[in-house]
This record gives structure tokens, sequence and C-alpha cells, in this order.
């Protein structure tokens, strides 16, 4: 009983003949290992399959598990409206496992629903499925979406449907619905990036070689500008299989339409107390946490103080003494930068000195990021031990008369447009060029791509 198997598909609509009208040929292998791996699952005569997908509703905070006892769906928004789809819900696998979450705290449940109606990366695997199964019913399935939470959570949530697999004495298959980059090629659908081949050469070795505790090392800023769409999809699928020996098998890669296609296969074996992937993530990180912390400037550490001080006693930090002298009589412009695993957790800042020194600058953007950042909501006492900051003190702003006097990795920008403003430190991660600064900055600023603006440059001493 438990995971029997797992497998990961892509999900291209263009792979079934109805929407591809021949295109589809151009993935013939795709194809082939696609039937190949429906029928992989079908061998095994599972109880439920777990599908994990992109597509279905994603909260940056939840991971919503499909509710109801069934679904339909069609391909019609794809001009294959003849397409049709159904399927029905394991309703006693997903009332265990939200009892089970709601028990431990982990955020994950029912509620949320937004569209009834399956999705195209549920759709597909259902479809080489049926065929699979020939005259026989399909066994009943759980559908579940993807969060904004860190990859740690994903893999946990692979742990808890293993839990409940066992618990219930289900026989499952676990299919991991996810496409590889989408920036292979100039005329693909989001055009090329370096970064775009270099993932899905990376993560199909990975996969190949069932290197499930790899999967922690692909940065957030790396996979957006990869523009992948399956790796948080993947993760939950090897949180499945945590802590057994696990036989892969690759069976196809292509990408000629500017989409990665990879397909595996994966078979647990016995029990293997090295392959607790998420344990040793969890201590690794817990030990560069702690080492980033000792080697923390005057600056850092006061920023720290900052947050902690007004997170946990609902209260500002009294300034400490002891500071240097850079920090108590120099006034400037300061923004505090969170971080929680890799992702932003907050960032405000002052484009110009508004306190009589740095450091109560940075006192007071400390407590700004971490409570009036609108982009995310306060921070809670039990993230403080996950927090990782940067201080990032702004020189005097320049005029500039022209992008070419930029460098990201240099020079901060602000653009201005009547009375809006926006402003973009330097050298951060997945920025790579001045176009994509200026466009930042604009979209910070409520400035549209075409409106002009008025440039200004500045430098930045960053502590972290």
């Amino acid at each position: 009983m438990g995971v029997l198997n797992a497998v990961m598909v892509p999900h291209p609509p263009i792979i079934l003949p109805e929407v591809g009208h021949g295109e589809e040929k151009k993935i013939q292998a795709t194809i082939d290992a696609y039937a190949e791996a429906a029928r992989f699952v079908a061998r095994a005569k599972p109880d439920t399959i777990i599908i994990t997908t992109p597509h279905s509703v994603m909260y940056a905070d939840w991971f919503h598990i499909s509710p109801g006892s069934s679904a339909r769906g069609s391909f019609l928004p794809f001009g294959a409206g003849g397409v049709r789809i159904s399927a029905d819900y394991d309703t006693e696998f997903v009332d265990e496992f939200c009892r089970a979450a709601q028990k431990v705290g982990f955020p994950a449940g029912t509620i949320g629903e937004r569209d009834a109606s399956l999705d195209h990366a549920t759709m597909i695997p259902l479809y080489f499925l049926q065929k699979a199964y020939g005259d026989r019913a399909l066994p009943q399935i759980v559908r579940i979406g993807l969060s904004g939470l860190p990859l740690t959570d994903h893999y946990t949530l692979g742990t808890m449907i293993r839990d409940t697999a066992d618990k219930l004495g289900r026989r499952v298959s676990v299919v991991a619905s996810g496409d590889l980059s989408h920036r292979l090629k100039p005329d693909g659908p989001y055009g090329f990036k370096a970064e775009g081949p270099q993932y899905d050469e990376r993560i199909m070795d990975v996969m190949g070689r069932a290197a499930f505790g790899e999967l922690f090392s692909f940065g957030a800023a790396f996979c957006d500008a990869a523009g992948e769409c399956g790796h948080r999809s993947f993760t939950i699928m090897a949180g499945c299989l945590d802590g057994r020996a696990v036989q892969a098998r690759k069976l196809s890669y292509e990408g000629p339409f500017g989409v990665g296609y990879g397909v595996c296969l994966f078979t647990p074996g016995e029990a293997d107390s090295s392959r607790r992937f998420l344990a040793a993530e969890l201590e690794a990180e817990d030990t560069r946490l702690r080492t980033r912390k000792e080697h923390e400037d005057a600056y850092v550490r006061l920023a720290r103080l900052s947050v902690e001080t007004y997170v946990s006693k609902g209260k500002e930090a009294a300034l400490p003494s002891g500071l240097p002298k850079e920090m108590t009589e120099r006034r400037a412009g300061v923004f505090v930068s969170l971080h929680q695993n890799g992702q932003l957790r907050g960032c405000i800042g002052t484009t110009a000195a508004t306190t009589p020194s740095v450091a109560q600058e940075i006192l007071q953007n400390g407590v700004s990021a971490c409570s009036q950042d609108p982009r995310f909501p306060a921070v809670t006492r039990l993230e403080l031990p996950t927090l990782e900051y940067s201080v990032d003190v702004l020189g005097d702003a320049e005029d500039i008369s022209s992008p070419n006097e930029l460098n990201v990795k240099r020079y901060g920008v602000i653009v201005t447009n009547g009375r809006r403003r926006g402003l973009l430190l330097p050298d951060l991660e997945g920025v790579d060029t001045v176009a994509d600064q200026i466009a930042i900055a604009k979209r910070k600023a409520g400035i549209r791509p075409e409106e002009t603006v008025s440039l200004q440059r500045f430098e930045v001493v960053r502590h972290a």
C-alpha cells in the first residue's frame, strides 16, 4: 500500500491531435513517452491518482485541494470543445489529508475554489490515462494546486500525501504535471533567455537521477528567468517518495516550440535513510542562517534588532550604544530588505535622509519593511528565525541624460514623471539589463511603459 509509483509529465495542449492538427507530430517522442508513462501508472493498479497541477487556482500562501465529488472540463479554450474530460475525486482521501493539515497548521485545504472545471494541466494526463485504461474505469483522483510558498513546503506537502496514503491503506500513483522552460527559443511564447535551456538540461539531469535533494538548489530568480512552470509540482512528487530508494527512468525530452517537455518514470523501493532530503535541507538551511547571523555587521545587526523588537514586543527598538560613528553622524537614505527562503519578504526604504542619522533610518525602515510593505502580510514571530537581512545605504542621486549612463550592477535608478517617482536598487538578482531596470522602476511608480521619464542614478553600499 501507499505510493506505488510516480511520473513527471508535461501538459502542452498541442499534444492532442484535436488541437495540434498535425503539429503534434513534431513532438512524437513526447507523445510516445507519455503513452508509456500512462501505461506505467495503469499497470500499478492504483486506487487513487494524485495529480499536482500548476494551472489550478494558485495562492501565495495556500495549497488548494479541489473539493467536491467530481469535476469535468473541455479543451474549448484551445479550439477543441469536443474533447471533454471528467474525473471522480477521492473525497475520503481529501478529507483525511485536510484533517491532517489542519491538525499541524499546514496551509492546505479545499477552501478558495474559483473554478471547479478541470484545468488543462490535469486533463492532458487524464487524456493519456484514459487511453491506457481503455474500457476500464479510471481510478478516483485528487487534484492539488501549487503555491507561492517555499520549495520545502511543497516537499512537505508530498510527505503528507504519502502519510495519508499509508494511513488509509490506499494504493496511490502520483502524476507531477509540469512543463519545463518556456524560454528556449526567440520565437517561443516568452522569447529566449539563456537560463531556459540551462534549466531544462539541469532539471532533466536531476530527475533522471532521482537526485531530489538538488531540487532545492534551483534559486527562485533562476527559475523565474527560465520561465518554468513545473518545478514545484516535481518537488511535491519528490516529497511523496521521501526516505525511499527510487529507480528513475528518463523517457524523453523535447522543446521544438520553445517550451521544454520532459517525461520521467519513478519506481520507489525500500526505505533509505540517506534520501530524507527535507530533513537534510532544513538542517543545512539552519546551519547557513546561523553562520550568516554570526557574520552580520553593525548595519545588518541593527536592522535585525529593529524587526525582531517590533515583531516580538510591538514597539520600536531603542538606538543601542557603541555603534560606529559613520552610522550615528551621517545622514542618508536607507533601504532595509528582508528575504526568506531565497525570496523577498519585505523591502522599504527612503531615497533621502528623513531622520538625524543612518542608524535611526535603519530602525525606522526596518519596522516599515516587516509591517508596512503592501506586497506582503506583516512578518510574524514564527518567521523571525528564517529571515535574512540586507541594508542598502544610498549615495546622492545625480541626473543623467541617457540610459547609456546606467549600469545595473553599479547604479540604482530613479525614474520620474510629474509627481510619480519610482526607484530600483542596483545589483538585484534577476534584473540583468538597463531596460529591465527602468521598466521595473516605472511599474513601481505606476508609469506606463510608453511614457517618458527623467532619469537619475545613485550608488549604494550594501550590507548583507
